[in-house]
């Protein structure tokens, strides 16, 4: 998924920032210089994708010889 960043300002100013395809809290660290021009943050929603880590992969190496 391409990474976004949707900002939404509705009829009365109201304005709300959405990301999309960010993985952890590095959406929290990429949309961070947009609260700061818009003001006080009046709430908070994380996603699903909030919770999410990219898939690590451990490989363990065993000593054959000895």
């Amino acid at each position: 998924m391409q990474k976004q960043i949707v900002v939404d300002i509705d009829d009365s100013g109201e304005t709300r920032i959405e990301t999309k395809g960010f993985k952890g809290a590095v959406c929290l660290e990429e949309s961070a210089f947009l609260k700061s021009l818009l003001g006080k943050e009046l709430s908070q929603y994380l996603t699903p994708m909030f919770y999410q880590k990219d898939k690590v992969e451990i490989r363990k190496h065993i000593n054959l010889c000895g």
